[in-house]
């Protein structure tokens, strides 16, 4: 869970620290007061957007950090990632994050102590944190995501089949797109085929082997030189074992090495080390008798042959023919030649290549149309499951008449989309299946279902999606949720049944709410006030914690703008007693 939030330099924040608990956080204060900042704060901390405006002149930076407290499976997932990426968690297990943004616009973010791309907070926040607010109602409006939303809830083996789907729907539309290139396009393919076998042709004539340019150089130099060496390798030889004719009494490194070894064992009696010394002459004498066998057996290789001189001369002129046309060296034109085979195939325009990929697009097409009919078949299934769930919730938000609807529906085929047979009927195609998911509410008996974005009024959206966001927690996601106003339009019973449920949630999450209804603070574990301070030249805020009659203050003022009004006091209390009993229930 998240233990701590530090802001500093954002909006109208200046710096605040927020420490969080499990269970239900809420989050209230006047309006303008900087309630926002700290969900904007949350989304930099994640990974969201920086929004330079957002950054006070003065110190001309945001810092956003956050302590997060890591346990269970998850838990370990999160801090192998932070790991693995050079992060480290602090001794208590615990993970400090953190993202600075300028004034400028740049952004900044470190995880564990270590700097690292703004993307592996991205990463993390995906599995640590949701975010709902007025906006992500207006992003589930939409039908995809409305369809990505049910197959969310229709759980990991619903998810599979997708995924299997979407892999079966990609290698089918590669392959229809490599067939219609192929038929479109085959008279450049032939010709640039032509060129590639003219090219191939002529490498398999000369037939390089890898490094054969260097072994042949190295040859012509022996052969060029041939005389030189031999005369070298030969002197060197007589010097070392004897047979120079200068003179007859001239000593060979051998005759003086082993001159000096007999001398030193006639001594060693006297010193002993010299013993040492001797056996060193002896290793020494042992290694040029190795040298002067090497230099006979060298001087058995050498031949001034002039016609193998001459092979090698055109052998070298060939492949510098190959060099000039298709790579700087020989290794680099036997690359050339693999990647033309390798190209060559792709070409190909034959009349038994077409076939066989005309075969094998129908095959994938016969796949992605049964595992399409499977995918439309889990969704309808889940979706009578997922309408149940909602319109349960709904009934305790102070809607008992309504029910939402999730209707599944085949896509028309479209010029546009790639169209299958699923159960006899031509359907659109698409990434995600053949469907289209739409979000209907029947406001009550006899009412039309329409679609949530005609269907329903600004408090009856909140409350559709509030119903729709304590369904999705209970199927899992992150376990920290945060509520941006989505009890917006609502009052009175509903918004109790709005924090009973909310609290509800807390106790198998960490809940963060950013709310005006006192109905729902009542129902905190910890209730947090952001309070602005006008005294100064500049207008700041804070965050604070407030308790038992601090608390009672805040909801009365929440109640009637009076926080030190007896009456509203008291009915405050009154509340805060009612959501205790509830939260006990």
């Amino acid at each position: 869970m998240l233990e701590e939030l530090r802001i500093t330099g954002l909006g109208v924040i200046d710096d605040t620290t927020l420490r969080l608990s499990s269970g239900m956080n809420v989050i209230t204060g006047e309006t303008g007061a900087g309630k926002t900042m700290v969900v904007t704060g949350l989304g930099l901390l994640f990974g969201g957007r920086a929004d330079a405006g957002r950054v006070r002149a003065d110190p001309g930076r945001a810092v956003v950090e956050g302590r997060l407290k890591l346990g269970g499976t998850l838990g370990d997932a999160v801090r192998t990632r932070i790991t693995d990426a050079g992060g480290e968690a602090d001794d208590d297990g615990s993970v400090l994050l953190s993202r600075t943004v300028t004034a400028e616009g740049r952004s900044r973010a470190h995880v564990g102590g270590r700097s690292m791309p703004v993307s592996t907070l991205s990463e993390l926040g995906e599995q640590i944190l949701a975010v709902h607010g007025q906006s992500d109602q207006l992003r589930l409006l939409r039908p995809s995501e409305q369809r990505s939303a049910l197959d969310r809830f229709a759980g990991p083996e619903h998810e599979k089949l997708l995924e299997s789907y979407r892999e079966a729907f990609a290698r089918w539309r590669s392959v229809v797109d490599d067939l219609a290139d192929r038929r479109r396009n085959a008279r450049q393919r032939s010709q640039e085929a032509d060129l590639l076998k003219l090219g191939l042709d002529e490498i398999t004539r000369v037939d390089p082997q890898p490094g054969e340019d260097d072994d042949l150089r190295n040859e012509v130099q022996r052969l060029e030189h041939a005389e030189g060496l031999r005369v070298a390798a030969t002197l060197a030889g007589q010097a070392l074992a004897g047979g120079v004719e200068v003179a007859d009494d001239t000593p060979d490194a051998t005759q003086l090495l082993g001159l000096a070894r007999r001398t030193l064992e006639g001594q060693a009696q006297v010193d002993p080390s010299l013993a040492d010394l001797a056996a060193r002459i002896e290793e020494a004498a042992t290694l040029v008798g190795d040298v002067s066998s090497e230099l006979s057996a060298y001087l058995g290789t050498l031949d001034a042959d002039p016609a193998r001189l001459e092979a090698i001369y055109e052998r070298r002129a060939a492949l510098r023919g190959l060099t000039r046309k298709y790579a700087d060296d020989i290794d680099g034109v036997i690359a050339w030649a693999e990647h033309a085979k390798t190209k060559l195939s792709e070409l190909d325009t034959s009349d038994e290549l077409l076939e066989e990929l005309d075969r094998e697009r129908q095959r994938l097409e016969a796949s992605v149309a049964e595992l399409a009919g499977r995918l439309t078949a889990a969704r309808r299934e889940a979706a009578g499951r997922f309408s149940e769930a909602v319109s349960v919730e709904l009934a305790g938000l102070a809607m008992p008449h309504a029910r939402v609807e999730v209707a599944v529906l085949t896509r028309a085929p479209s010029r546009d989309e790639p169209a299958v047979t699923v159960d006899g009927a031509t359907v659109a195609a698409g990434a995600d299946g053949a469907d289209e998911v739409e979000l209907r509410l029947l406001a009550h008996p006899g009412a039309p279902a329409l679609p949530l974005q005609k269907g329903a009024s600004g408090g009856e959206l909140s409350r559709v999606m509030l119903a729709i966001e304590v369904v999705f927690a209970g199927a899992g996601g992150p376990p920290t949720l945060v509520f941006d106003e989505v009890d917006s339009g609502v009052g009175g019973t509903a918004a109790v049944e709005i924090g009973k449920r909310l609290a509800r949630l807390a106790r198998t999450h960490q809940v963060l709410v950013v709310t005006h209804l006192p109905q729902v603070a009542a129902f905190a574990d910890r209730h947090l006030v952001v309070a602005k301070d006008t005294g100064g030249a500049i207008t700041t805020s804070g965050v604070r914690i407030v308790e038992e009659t601090e608390r009672a203050r805040e909801l009365s003022r929440m109640l009637a703008g009076l926080p030190d009004s007896d009456l509203g006091i008291a009915h405050a209390e009154e509340l805060l007693s009612v959501a205790a009993r509830e939260k006990r229930a």
